[in-house]
């Protein structure tokens, strides 16, 4: 089973990071590929920069020149996870839908610590889309940016900790949910720290991909998900490769 993990942003150690995590969880057997987009910004953090990267990641996937099983989307609160589902008859996973569906099996409400607080709207709003915030008791920023993340990640942990501590003494969360891609490996640390179950995303994703995959399931595909329809599109950033995928459309690009 080949699994590809793409990271929103194009910074390449934290593509490792997410690739590395995925790799410790996933099971004997499983090949964990890490891609990073080769346009984008380093880090997302906003509208702007999420929307980039919902482009800049179905690039990247549709353009992988191997076969592979399945695909998880790495970023938290991230756009695009629709449009690889049409794109793509393998499972599309997203870490948002992925850790907030996983810790609703092991307590009453969760809450999210995420990075900065104009990302916290974004991360409300997709988990409204998804039907899984009537159980989140919170989404929290820990103050840090994407990128402070790996930088001082001593910081990051302590900053985290602060906040998953008072979603469960003040908001009443019983798990937490690590809101960013870049938390991967983080998990355990904090579990430690806070004594309550941790979700960390990307490991979430893993397991739920391969389960999909085992059980010979995917995106349906006779309405929400169908294939694009044919068009001409003009000045479609893509260089979509008719071998990738079946329902990648044929691009009519404006140079």
């Amino acid at each position: 089973m080949r699994i590809l993990v793409a990271n929103v942003n194009t910074t390449q150690s934290m593509t490792d990071s997410i690739a590395a995590q995925a790799r410790s969880i996933a099971a004997p057997g499983t090949e964990i590929i890490g891609i990073t987009p080769r346009f984008g910004a380093d880090s997302c953090e906003g509208n702007f920069e999420s929307y980039l990267a919902a482009i800049a990641v179905m690039d990247a996937v549709v353009n992988y020149p191997e076969p592979f099983d399945a695909v998880i989307q790495a970023g938290y609160g991230e756009h695009g996870r629709e449009g690889l589902q049409e794109l793509l008859d393998v499972p599309v996973v997203d870490i948002t839908e992925a850790a907030a569906s996983t810790a609703m099996f092991l307590g009453h409400k969760y809450s999210v610590v995420t990075t900065l607080d104009r990302a916290v709207p974004l991360i409300e709003d997709r988990l409204k889309l998804a039907g899984l915030d009537e159980r989140c008791a919170s989404v929290r920023a820990s103050g840090m940016a994407v990128l402070e993340l790996e930088e001082y990640p001593d910081r990051a942990v302590e900053a985290i900790v602060e906040q998953a501590e008072r979603a469960v003494r003040d908001d009443k969360a019983e798990v937490i949910v690590l809101g960013c891609g870049g938390m991967a490996g983080l998990d355990e640390q904090i579990r430690q720290r806070c004594g309550v179950p941790v979700v960390d995303g990307v490991a979430a994703a893993v397991t739920i991909a391969e389960s999909l995959v085992r059980m010979g399931l995917s995106t349906s595909k006779v309405r929400t998900y169908a294939a694009p329809r044919p068009k001409t599109v003009i000045g479609w950033p893509l260089t979509m490769k008719d071998s990738t995928t079946a329902a990648a459309p044929t691009a009519d690009v404006a140079h």
